[in-house]
Protein backbone atom coordinates (compact mmCIF):
# COMPACT_ATOMS: atom_id res chain seq x y z
CA UNK A 1 0.00 0.00 0.00
CA UNK A 2 2.90 2.14 0.89
CA UNK A 3 4.22 1.66 -2.38
CA UNK A 4 0.84 2.20 -4.58
CA UNK A 5 0.28 6.18 -2.31
CA UNK A 6 4.31 6.76 -2.93
CA UNK A 7 3.69 6.58 -6.84
CA UNK A 8 0.90 9.10 -6.74
CA UNK A 9 3.32 11.49 -4.52
CA UNK A 10 6.69 12.45 -3.52
CA UNK A 11 9.36 13.51 -6.14
CA UNK A 12 8.38 10.88 -8.66
CA UNK A 13 4.90 12.43 -9.28
CA UNK A 14 5.87 15.94 -9.01
CA UNK A 15 8.48 14.50 -12.11
CA UNK A 16 6.20 12.84 -14.35
CA UNK A 17 3.36 15.85 -14.38
CA UNK A 18 5.46 18.11 -14.46
CA UNK A 19 5.50 18.00 -18.58
CA UNK A 20 2.19 18.02 -18.59
CA UNK A 21 1.77 21.10 -17.00
CA UNK A 22 4.20 22.87 -19.44
CA UNK A 23 2.09 20.95 -22.63
CA UNK A 24 -1.64 21.61 -20.69
CA UNK A 25 -1.93 25.39 -22.07
CA UNK A 26 -1.06 24.58 -25.63
CA UNK A 27 -3.54 21.66 -24.88
CA UNK A 28 -6.76 23.69 -23.98
CA UNK A 29 -5.85 26.14 -26.46
CA UNK A 30 -6.09 23.83 -29.39
CA UNK A 31 -8.83 21.75 -27.65
CA UNK A 32 -10.80 24.92 -27.99
CA UNK A 33 -10.19 26.11 -31.41
CA UNK A 34 -9.63 23.10 -33.08
CA UNK A 35 -11.20 19.96 -31.52
CA UNK A 36 -14.23 21.17 -30.18
CA UNK A 37 -14.86 22.66 -33.55
CA UNK A 38 -14.19 20.06 -35.87
CA UNK A 39 -16.61 17.95 -33.89
CA UNK A 40 -19.10 20.61 -33.76
CA UNK A 41 -18.35 21.03 -37.78
CA UNK A 42 -19.48 16.96 -38.30
CA UNK A 43 -22.01 17.21 -36.13
CA UNK A 44 -23.94 20.08 -37.94
CA UNK A 45 -23.14 18.51 -40.91
CA UNK A 46 -26.01 15.82 -40.05
CA UNK A 47 -28.82 18.16 -39.22
CA UNK A 48 -30.47 20.89 -41.05
CA UNK A 49 -31.09 24.70 -40.14
CA UNK A 50 -28.33 24.66 -37.49
CA UNK A 51 -27.33 27.42 -35.54
CA UNK A 52 -30.11 29.97 -36.88
CA UNK A 53 -32.56 27.05 -35.34
CA UNK A 54 -32.54 25.92 -31.90
CA UNK A 55 -34.00 22.59 -32.50
CA UNK A 56 -31.99 21.58 -35.81
CA UNK A 57 -33.45 18.14 -37.52
CA UNK A 58 -31.25 15.23 -38.07
CA UNK A 59 -31.09 14.65 -41.74
CA UNK A 60 -28.67 11.77 -41.61
CA UNK A 61 -26.30 12.31 -44.83
CA UNK A 62 -28.80 14.54 -47.02
CA UNK A 63 -26.62 17.76 -46.70
CA UNK A 64 -23.86 15.47 -47.85
CA UNK A 65 -26.17 14.37 -50.99
CA UNK A 66 -26.97 18.06 -51.52
CA UNK A 67 -23.54 19.38 -51.59
CA UNK A 68 -21.97 16.52 -54.20
CA UNK A 69 -25.04 17.21 -56.48
CA UNK A 70 -24.82 21.05 -56.24
CA UNK A 71 -22.91 22.28 -59.52
CA UNK A 72 -21.22 25.08 -57.83
CA UNK A 73 -19.70 22.47 -55.91
CA UNK A 74 -18.57 20.55 -59.05
CA UNK A 75 -16.91 23.33 -59.91
CA UNK A 76 -15.31 23.89 -57.12
CA UNK A 77 -13.67 20.48 -56.95
CA UNK A 78 -12.70 20.71 -60.32
CA UNK A 79 -11.20 24.54 -60.40
CA UNK A 80 -9.35 23.06 -56.95
CA UNK A 81 -8.05 20.11 -58.60
CA UNK A 82 -6.24 22.34 -61.17
CA UNK A 83 -5.24 25.15 -58.67
CA UNK A 84 -3.80 22.45 -56.21
CA UNK A 85 -2.20 20.01 -59.14
CA UNK A 86 -0.46 22.91 -60.96
CA UNK A 87 0.81 24.50 -57.64
CA UNK A 88 2.24 21.46 -56.63
CA UNK A 89 4.16 20.51 -59.19
CA UNK A 90 5.32 24.08 -60.22
CA UNK A 91 6.46 24.13 -56.71
CA UNK A 92 8.35 21.17 -56.84
CA UNK A 93 10.09 21.85 -60.36
CA UNK A 94 10.67 25.18 -59.48
CA UNK A 95 12.12 24.99 -56.23
CA UNK A 96 14.20 22.09 -56.89
CA UNK A 97 15.79 24.01 -59.50
CA UNK A 98 16.70 27.02 -57.66
CA UNK A 99 17.80 25.04 -54.67
CA UNK A 100 20.31 22.92 -57.16
CA UNK A 101 21.16 26.46 -58.43
CA UNK A 102 21.89 27.58 -54.87
CA UNK A 103 24.10 24.43 -54.31
CA UNK A 104 26.18 24.73 -57.25
CA UNK A 105 29.75 25.59 -57.04
CA UNK A 106 29.60 27.87 -59.89
CA UNK A 107 28.10 30.79 -58.00
CA UNK A 108 30.45 32.41 -55.42
CA UNK A 109 29.22 32.13 -51.53
CA UNK A 110 28.17 36.35 -51.83
CA UNK A 111 26.43 36.23 -54.81
CA UNK A 112 24.41 32.47 -53.19
CA UNK A 113 23.64 34.79 -50.29
CA UNK A 114 22.17 37.64 -52.38
CA UNK A 115 19.63 34.96 -54.63
CA UNK A 116 19.04 32.98 -51.31
CA UNK A 117 17.72 36.59 -50.12
CA UNK A 118 15.53 37.19 -53.20
CA UNK A 119 14.54 33.90 -54.10
CA UNK A 120 13.05 33.36 -50.58
CA UNK A 121 11.20 36.97 -50.92
CA UNK A 122 7.68 35.70 -51.64
CA UNK A 123 7.83 33.68 -48.98
CA UNK A 124 8.42 36.69 -46.17
CA UNK A 125 5.00 38.54 -47.68
CA UNK A 126 1.41 37.66 -46.41
CA UNK A 127 -1.31 36.60 -48.68
CA UNK A 128 -3.12 40.50 -47.39
CA UNK A 129 0.65 41.72 -49.39
CA UNK A 130 0.91 39.43 -51.98
CA UNK A 131 -2.72 40.01 -53.15
CA UNK A 132 -2.53 43.71 -53.58
CA UNK A 133 0.90 43.39 -55.29
CA UNK A 134 -0.11 40.94 -57.81
CA UNK A 135 -3.40 42.78 -58.62
CA UNK A 136 -1.28 46.20 -59.09
CA UNK A 137 0.94 43.94 -61.48
CA UNK A 138 -2.36 42.20 -63.14
CA UNK A 139 -4.01 45.30 -63.60
CA UNK A 140 -5.02 45.70 -67.25
CA UNK A 141 -3.01 49.02 -67.50
CA UNK A 142 -0.43 46.97 -64.78
CA UNK A 143 3.25 46.54 -65.75
CA UNK A 144 2.63 42.95 -66.78
CA UNK A 145 0.49 43.82 -69.51
CA UNK A 146 3.04 46.81 -70.51
CA UNK A 147 5.94 44.52 -70.48
CA UNK A 148 3.78 41.65 -72.71
CA UNK A 149 2.79 45.05 -75.42
CA UNK A 150 6.49 46.48 -75.30
CA UNK A 151 7.51 42.58 -76.71
CA UNK A 152 4.98 42.08 -78.87
CA UNK A 153 3.43 39.04 -76.98
CA UNK A 154 0.26 40.90 -76.63
CA UNK A 155 -1.45 43.85 -78.21
CA UNK A 156 -4.13 44.51 -75.93
CA UNK A 157 -5.05 45.15 -72.67
CA UNK A 158 -5.79 41.59 -70.82
CA UNK A 159 -7.78 41.55 -67.62
CA UNK A 160 -6.24 38.93 -66.02
CA UNK A 161 -8.00 38.58 -62.46
CA UNK A 162 -11.83 39.77 -64.04
CA UNK A 163 -11.31 37.21 -67.48
CA UNK A 164 -13.35 33.73 -67.23
CA UNK A 165 -10.51 32.50 -69.33
CA UNK A 166 -7.01 33.85 -67.23
CA UNK A 167 -8.77 34.53 -63.37
CA UNK A 168 -7.65 30.98 -62.70
CA UNK A 169 -4.84 30.76 -64.39
CA UNK A 170 -3.61 33.95 -62.95
CA UNK A 171 -4.55 33.01 -59.21
CA UNK A 172 -2.51 29.81 -59.70
CA UNK A 173 0.62 31.12 -60.76
CA UNK A 174 0.24 33.78 -57.84
CA UNK A 175 0.29 30.90 -55.24
CA UNK A 176 3.12 29.13 -57.25
CA UNK A 177 4.75 32.56 -56.88
CA UNK A 178 4.09 32.39 -52.98
CA UNK A 179 4.59 29.12 -52.50
CA UNK A 180 7.90 28.01 -53.69
CA UNK A 181 10.56 29.31 -51.41
CA UNK A 182 9.42 26.90 -48.73
CA UNK A 183 10.37 23.91 -51.00
CA UNK A 184 13.44 25.65 -52.63
CA UNK A 185 14.83 26.08 -49.01
CA UNK A 186 14.01 22.71 -47.49
CA UNK A 187 15.22 21.30 -50.69
CA UNK A 188 18.48 23.02 -50.29
CA UNK A 189 18.95 22.04 -47.14
CA UNK A 190 18.71 18.45 -48.41
CA UNK A 191 21.03 18.85 -50.99
CA UNK A 192 23.51 19.76 -48.67
CA UNK A 193 23.62 16.71 -46.25
CA UNK A 194 23.84 14.57 -49.31
CA UNK A 195 27.97 13.15 -49.15
CA UNK A 196 30.14 14.64 -51.75
CA UNK A 197 31.59 11.24 -51.82
CA UNK A 198 28.22 9.95 -53.76
CA UNK A 199 29.18 12.04 -56.84
CA UNK A 200 33.10 11.52 -56.80
CA UNK A 201 32.39 7.76 -56.61
CA UNK A 202 30.02 8.27 -59.32
CA UNK A 203 31.39 9.93 -61.31
CA UNK A 204 35.01 8.10 -61.45
CA UNK A 205 32.40 5.36 -62.50
CA UNK A 206 31.42 7.20 -65.63
CA UNK A 207 28.05 8.33 -64.40
CA UNK A 208 27.51 12.13 -66.08
CA UNK A 209 25.44 14.85 -64.42
CA UNK A 210 22.46 13.97 -65.35
CA UNK A 211 22.32 10.38 -64.21
CA UNK A 212 24.29 11.45 -60.71
CA UNK A 213 20.75 13.62 -60.85
CA UNK A 214 18.48 10.63 -61.26
CA UNK A 215 20.10 7.75 -59.66
CA UNK A 216 22.04 10.05 -56.48
CA UNK A 217 20.30 13.32 -55.89
CA UNK A 218 16.55 12.04 -56.30
CA UNK A 219 17.00 9.38 -54.14
CA UNK A 220 18.77 10.93 -51.26
CA UNK A 221 16.03 13.82 -51.81
CA UNK A 222 13.04 11.29 -51.64
CA UNK A 223 11.98 11.55 -48.09
CA UNK A 224 11.75 15.33 -47.77
CA UNK A 225 10.47 15.70 -51.36
CA UNK A 226 7.08 13.18 -50.29
CA UNK A 227 7.01 15.08 -47.00
CA UNK A 228 7.10 18.64 -48.90
CA UNK A 229 4.26 17.13 -51.56
CA UNK A 230 1.82 15.63 -48.92
CA UNK A 231 2.12 19.22 -46.89
CA UNK A 232 2.28 21.28 -49.91
CA UNK A 233 -1.37 19.42 -51.23
CA UNK A 234 -2.81 19.96 -47.71
CA UNK A 235 -1.81 23.58 -47.94
CA UNK A 236 -2.90 24.28 -50.94
CA UNK A 237 -6.59 22.52 -50.73
CA UNK A 238 -7.04 24.93 -48.11
CA UNK A 239 -5.95 27.97 -49.40
CA UNK A 240 -8.32 30.77 -48.84
CA UNK A 241 -6.64 34.35 -48.17
CA UNK A 242 -5.11 34.56 -51.67
CA UNK A 243 -7.85 33.73 -53.56
CA UNK A 244 -10.37 35.81 -51.53
CA UNK A 245 -8.78 38.61 -51.68
CA UNK A 246 -7.53 38.46 -55.44
CA UNK A 247 -10.90 37.72 -57.12
CA UNK A 248 -13.47 36.55 -54.35
CA UNK A 249 -13.72 33.44 -56.17
CA UNK A 250 -14.80 35.10 -59.64
CA UNK A 251 -15.77 36.16 -61.82
CA UNK A 252 -18.85 33.74 -62.43
CA UNK A 253 -16.88 31.19 -59.98
CA UNK A 254 -14.28 31.07 -62.22
CA UNK A 255 -11.73 30.90 -59.47
CA UNK A 256 -14.12 29.23 -57.26
CA UNK A 257 -12.57 26.44 -55.15
CA UNK A 258 -13.35 24.40 -52.23
CA UNK A 259 -12.67 26.72 -49.60
CA UNK A 260 -14.30 29.74 -51.16
CA UNK A 261 -17.27 27.61 -51.52
CA UNK A 262 -17.47 26.74 -47.76
CA UNK A 263 -16.98 30.49 -47.15
CA UNK A 264 -19.93 31.45 -49.57
CA UNK A 265 -22.08 29.09 -48.18
CA UNK A 266 -22.00 29.97 -44.50
CA UNK A 267 -21.69 32.88 -44.65
CA UNK A 268 -23.02 34.80 -48.06
CA UNK A 269 -25.48 32.57 -48.18
CA UNK A 270 -25.96 31.28 -44.66
CA UNK A 271 -26.27 27.52 -45.58
CA UNK A 272 -24.14 26.31 -42.49
CA UNK A 273 -25.46 22.75 -42.84
CA UNK A 274 -24.19 22.37 -46.44
CA UNK A 275 -21.14 24.64 -45.20
CA UNK A 276 -20.70 22.09 -42.58
CA UNK A 277 -20.65 19.18 -45.03
CA UNK A 278 -18.77 20.50 -47.40
CA UNK A 279 -16.19 21.24 -44.59
CA UNK A 280 -16.64 17.32 -43.84
CA UNK A 281 -15.47 16.35 -47.29
CA UNK A 282 -12.56 18.93 -46.98
CA UNK A 283 -11.39 17.50 -43.57
CA UNK A 284 -11.76 14.18 -44.70
CA UNK A 285 -9.10 14.37 -47.53
CA UNK A 286 -6.68 16.14 -44.90
CA UNK A 287 -6.70 13.82 -42.95
CA UNK A 288 -5.84 10.61 -45.32
CA UNK A 289 -2.94 12.81 -46.07
CA UNK A 290 -2.41 13.88 -42.85
CA UNK A 291 -1.98 9.93 -42.04
CA UNK A 292 -0.11 9.29 -45.05
CA UNK A 293 2.04 12.36 -43.81
CA UNK A 294 2.68 10.60 -40.80
CA UNK A 295 3.38 7.01 -41.86
CA UNK A 296 5.99 8.88 -43.90
CA UNK A 297 7.39 10.45 -41.27
CA UNK A 298 7.45 7.15 -39.09
CA UNK A 299 9.24 5.61 -41.55
CA UNK A 300 11.95 8.50 -42.76
CA UNK A 301 12.85 7.71 -38.49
Amino acid sequence: MKKIFNLFSGNDYKIEKTPYLYLSPTLILMAVLLVIPIFMVIRYSFFDNVIINNNPVFVGFQNYINVLTDDDFLVAVKNTLFFVSVSVIAHLVIGLFFAMLLNTDYLGEKTKGIFRVIYALPWMFTASVIAILWKMMLNPHGIINYLLQVGNLASTNIAWLSSRSFALMAVTTINIWAGYPFYMISILAGLQGISGDLYEAAAIDGANPVKQFFYITLPQLKPILISLLTLDFVWTIQQFALIWLTTGGGPINATETLSTYIYKQAFSSYQYSQASASAGIVLFICTILAIFYAKQQKART
